[in-house]
């Protein structure tokens, strides 16, 4: 029926149409202007057929759609208001059309379904989603608001708690807590995705299960009495100011945009929605957070590129050490440690390895009492971290990662000490935001196997870690050194 570059529409059994996403220039399915462009004509096509029963709507990638074009965010933040509300307004008209379909849809949600990826999952009359997937609204974590009715419909299929709660966080759901709330109604294994999702499609055609039933929950005012709703925003706004105060206005901006549509219809209340996006987008926060991830992505893509370019000179790291222990080096070997990595963490001082095995401890901890890891598994990760007196302990690490007081005298003590213990082929940075990499170089036999690796404090948080080349750093070192920090888990920017 058609084929884009980012979509298709075919015929498939039962006399379904199949709207699949995949994007032929992309790892990953998005929201950008070609395929707000494509999904149009594919509607149109959907709207025009006699014989369609039912649309299931799949996507060929390992992610559903993980959202909307950031890049396109600063042309739509230079627009006038009127030229902003209209585009948002084509969006929501496309999605409303998707729902008032003469037949039924189902979403069969393989991957990340994220903002808009999952505002058209909830136009979509049901949603089946594979166990290994995730949906969430993350709109509010760059100062911004859903804009493509994600505020409207998922009170309304989940609930006020539970819609003000998601958009509020922006925080990613699992599916079993998807369907708890009603967001989604029924989780699979990956393999039975297909054929489960094109089962309940079947029943809707027939008249099984009631899809007009559920199109008038999605359009109708929610049935909350006015005490009620507002009850739940004051609720709302009281621990979001008590969790972050008044510096990050989206998340308060969302539960009093949730409230005043609560009581309207689906089209009126998406025109406030509108209104809301337009306002958030206008913030310095909103400008600040956008501008951030950008930056964060293109550091990524550029890290990516250089792993790519360096591959044939890549060396794994095996067994990493952290020179200098305390709460900076206790940091260090905890991040080694929760990404599988067992870490030497060595000081002159025992006062100092107790406090960095005493940072780590904590840092698990926190994640033991938030359910994210059991206690035996804490113990587990602490053990692979080896706090030592030893200078022996360091001679096969090969990644020594010097993390001493911020002094240049003492890393130039500390640098040439530790090179004399590895081995020749062993990789040594200096966790350094402040001294020259070249002088320290200085005080090396092997400087082609030295760069800056700069952790920024807390360790555990903070996504990137900054690595500086000297003037005498081989690729060979960049190329290990920007992949140890990506099997961290970490972002490397390769200054």
């Amino acid at each position: 029926m058609y084929q884009g570059k980012t979509l298709s529409l075919k015929k498939i059994e039962n006399d379904f149409a199949e709207l699949n996403f995949d994007n032929q220039s992309g790892s990953v399915n998005k929201f950008n202007q070609q395929t707000l462009a494509e999904l149009r004509e594919a509607v149109d096509l959907l709207k025009a057929s006699d014989h369609i029963q039912g649309v299931l709507l799949t996507s060929s990638k390992s992610v559903f759609v993980v959202g909307a074009d950031i890049t396109e965010f600063k042309q739509m933040f230079a627009s006038s208001k009127e030229v902003f509300i209209q585009a948002s307004q084509i969006v929501n008209g496309l999605f409303s059309e998707i729902e008032d379909l003469p037949f039924p849809s189902v979403a069969a949600i393989n991957g990340f379904a994220l903002g808009g990826g999952f505002e058209i999952c909830m136009a979509c009359d049901y949603r089946v989603i594979s166990s290994k997937a995730a949906v969430g609204l993350p709109e509010t974590n760059l100062g911004i608001l859903p804009g493509w009715g994600g505020s409207v419909r998922l009170p309304r299929l989940a609930g006020m708690f539970a819609g003000i709660h998601w958009i509020a966080s922006g925080e990613q759901q699992k599916p079993q807590m998807a369907l708890s709330a009603g967001a989604v109604d029924a989780v699979v294994e990956p393999e039975e995705l297909r054929a489960e999702s094109l089962k309940m499609l079947a029943e809707l055609a027939d008249g099984s299960r009631d899809y007009q039933a559920r199109r008038v929950q999605k359009t109708s005012p929610i049935e909350l009495s006015e005490e009620e709703l507002k009850a739940t925003a004051e609720n709302f706004s009281a621990a979001i100011v008590g969790k972050v105060g008044n510096y990050f206005p989206a998340p308060l901006k969302a539960v009093e945009l949730i409230t005043s549509a609560a009581t309207l219809g689906r089209d009126e209340a998406i025109k406030l929605e509108n209104e809301a996006f337009y306002e958030m987008s206008r913030t310095p926060q909103a400008r600040a957070l956008v501008g951030l991830f950008l930056s964060d992505q293109y550091i990524v893509k550029l890290a990516k590129n250089r792993s790519r370019a360096l591959a044939d000179k890549f060396i794994p790291v095996k067994t990493p050490s952290v020179i200098g222990a305390g709460i900076m080096g206790g940091g260090i070997a905890y991040q080694n440690a929760i990404r599988g990595l067992p870490v030497v963490m060595k000081d002159i001082n025992q006062d100092a390895l107790d406090l960095g095995i005493k940072e780590a401890s904590k840092l698990l901890g926190k994640r033991v009492s938030r359910g994210k890891l059991s206690e035996d598994k804490a113990a587990q990760i602490l053990g692979a971290i080896t706090p030592t007196l030893d200078d022996k302990a360091l001679a096969q690490c090969d990644m020594v990662v010097e993390a001493v007081v911020e002094l240049e005298t003492v890393k130039k003590q500390v640098l040439p000490a530790v090179e004399s213990l590895v081995a020749d082929s062993a990789f040594i940075t200096s966790n350094t935001s402040t001294i020259s990499i070249n002088r320290l170089a200085e005080s090396l036999q092997r400087p082609e196997n030295f760069c800056g690796m700069h952790f920024f404090n807390p360790v555990h948080a903070m996504p990137l870690v900054e690595i500086i080349r000297g003037e005498k750093t081989s690729d060979e070192t960049i190329a290990a050194v920007s992949a140890y920090a990506l099997a961290l888990g970490k972002k490397a920017y390769c200054g």
